[in-house]
């Protein structure tokens, strides 16, 4: 069982399955009935530059010892620590210049910080990883360490100012650049990092153009960034630095960030960047640089693990409402009207699962992370001809994932090491007329697939104000003296992970959730298998 942290109590899911690999690693896994558990570790190889090797770690777990929970806490202290300049650099702070008491700098002349001022975050803070006990490893969504769901509260760093920094901020130069895919809110959070490192005092801040790339293609230089010209770039979606997947090695891009004498780096994208900001901080403390490496989590299909949601999520779902609004009135209009829609989702259905719960137009949801039939007497087609002959109509959700069994395997994969998938969009769509065509009842499908007018969005403003305290904290982070880290929202809390937590695997939708249940609720769908 692989834990992936929820909304709502989205956690545990089998992924083996889905024909999936997963080696369970996370604060929380089912055990059931074991009494020791032997579980893998594999940090994902993949990256956007390098295939760097997997680290492979095998702890184990004997519940009959006294003292597991005392040693599995230990381990987690360990693997939930944050990744520090002090781990490989004998450096001392000095006292922070972010304040909201001036208009400037926090500096008296002296450079010693004011004393009047309660605004700042301990380094022993912490937020609760978790917050629901449950009483039986049989209860909706439960997730548990032993087979009793023993109560282990798990603590993970709380994000924000500190009061010491470890970089001058005038001698500071910081980057930031964006990979992968478009997501509403990129422009939001490139504002608001700038905007904090000029509260800070930095002045010289820079955007690498067009993903990691920007790094090596000599045609692509530097922009420079202020708070005059990021101002209102969050007034339109895409990004201001342009965006690509794949780019140079980890080596080259850290001989790019030595001669550029970047200090700190921000970087926005989703799993797969993530990878690759890891091998970056890897490589330069391997060389001992000055360099903060951080984060943070850019992916519409919500599927980062550990986090309550990431930016973009918000509005793809309020965005796919247009699209399942037009696939209902279509329905609705035509004799026996059926409407689909293909939302993203490639290994995870949050989007299509969120999206059918607000919407309350959809009668049918098919995510990846669970199977169903189209044929047969539990098959959807059957269902579909239940639902032309009591309501007339019926509107159907697919994640773009979902029951990629039915579709010939692609063996081509995109610049980030993603394998192309087959439109399953497509695939419904003609099943289904030939369906209804064989069974001699008339049915007028219409199918609309509203990707990338999604993507392209601007954020609207749950999302907007994420991104505005998630840019915030990774410059925060970074002055901190913190690399190789993420920042996100933990059971509401903002908080800091260690890149390689979040990247160990995908996060998937659990169909024994509470979530998953109540968009089954809500559609009436029976099951499909």
């Amino acid at each position: 069982m692989a834990l992936a942290s929820s909304i709502n109590g989205v956690d545990l899911i089998n992924v083996r399955q889905h024909g999936r690999q997963f080696c369970p690693i996370h604060p929380l896994v089912n055990f059931r009935n074991l009494k020791i558990r032997r579980f893998e570790r594999v940090i994902r190889a993949e990256s956007q530059m390098t295939n760097p090797r997997p680290i492979v770690v095998k702890p184990e777990i004997d519940f009959n010892d006294p003292d597991w929970k005392k040693k599995f806490l230990e381990d987690f202290d360990k693997r939930f620590n944050l990744p520090h300049l002090r781990d490989v650099l004998d450096i001392q702070p000095r006292p922070t210049t972010f304040s909201l008491k001036t208009r400037g700098t926090l500096d008296v002349g002296n450079g010693a910080a004011r004393e009047d001022w309660n605004g700042f975050v301990s380094d022993d803070d912490r937020a609760l990883l978790k917050v629901i006990k449950f009483a039986s490893p049989t209860s909706a969504g439960a997730e548990s360490i032993d087979p009793d769901c023993s109560w282990v509260e798990q603590w993970v760093h709380r994000a924000g100012p500190r009061k010491q920094i470890y970089y001058e901020p005038r001698e500071v130069k910081a980057a930031i650049v964006t990979c992968g895919g478009l997501c509403p809110g990129l422009n939001d959070v490139i504002r608001q990092i700038v905007l904090t490192l000029e509260k800070y005092g930095v002045k010289n801040i820079v955007g690498i153009p067009y993903g990691f790339r920007g790094f090596s293609d000599e045609g692509l230089s530097e922009v420079p960034l202020s708070r005059q010209v990021v101002q209102n770039i969050n007034l339109t979606g895409g990004s201001f630095l342009g965006v690509s997947r794949g780019g140079p090695s980890t080596s080259d891009i850290v001989d790019s960030i030595q001669a550029k004498r970047i200090d700190m780096l921000f970087v926005l994208g989703g799993d797969g960047t993530h990878a690759g900001a890891l091998a970056i901080h890897n490589e330069c403390r391997m060389r001992k640089l000055k360099v903060s490496i951080v984060c943070v989590a850019k992916t519409i299909d919500n599927d980062i693990l550990l986090m309550d949601k990431t930016f973009g999520f918000d509005t793809a779902v309020e965005e796919a409402q247009r699209a399942i609004n037009s696939a209902y009135i279509e329905a609705r209009s035509a004799y026996h009207g059926i409407g689909l829609v293909k939302l993203m989702g490639r290994s995870s259905g949050f989007i299509a699962m969120h999206a059918s719960l607000s919407s309350g137009q959809i009668d049918i949801c098919l995510i990846p992370e669970a199977p169903f039939k189209l044929e047969g007497p539990n098959g959807v087609l059957v269902h579909l001809e239940y639902l032309l002959k009591t309501k007339g109509n019926a509107v159907i959700c697919v994640a773009e994932g979902a029951g990629q069994e039915y579709l010939k395997k692609s063996n081509t994969t995109d610049a980030s090491g993603n394998v192309v998938l087959s439109d399953i969009g497509v695939h419904v769509q003609q099943q289904i007329k030939r369906h209804f065509k064989d069974v001699g009842i008339p049915a007028d499908v219409k199918y609309i697939d509203p990707t990338y007018m999604i993507r392209a969005c601007r954020a609207n403003a749950s999302d907007a104000i994420l991104c505005t305290v998630l840019g915030q904290n990774a410059v925060h982070g970074a002055f901190a003296g913190f690399s190789g880290i993420t920042t996100g929202i933990c059971n509401t809390h903002f908080v800091y992970f260690p890149v390689t937590e979040v990247i160990a695997s995908t996060r998937y939708v659990d169909p024994n959730s509470r979530m998953w249940h109540r968009c089954l609720t809500s559609t009436g769908q029976p099951d499909f298998e």
